[in-house]
């Protein structure tokens, strides 16, 4: 499945702390990335529509305290293992880079 779209991505980092609905997800995704990355409900649901097809999260009852007409979806056991696949590969992506001066050493 790697590499992830953008979206893919965000998406599963967001879920992987807590279950959340879509509007969630996109206001999580906002603050996390101090407004670098929004996304559209459009862009967010067929997103969600493919990663509940393969697996990597899953719809889940709204918890007791919530609105029972959201739906919320939860990163899968196979969904939290692409996302770490993933970081690995971005984290060696940002190695090389800084092998190559293109980014400041730590």
């Amino acid at each position: 499945m790697l590499p992830l779209t953008h979206v893919v991505y965000h998406v599963l980092v967001s879920l992987a702390g807590e279950p959340r609905h879509g509007y969630g997800i996109i206001k999580n995704v906002l603050e996390r990335t101090d407004g670098d990355v929004e996304l559209e409900a459009g862009t967010l649901y067929a997103a969600i529509r493919r990663m509940r097809d393969d697996g990597l999260l899953a719809e889940v009852p709204a918890p007791a305290e919530a609105d029972a007409r959201r739906r919320y979806y939860a990163i899968t056991e196979l969904g939290r293992e692409t996302a770490r696949a993933e970081s690995r590969r971005l984290e060696s992506l940002v190695a090389l880079a800084r092998d190559a001066r293109l980014l400041p050493a730590r």
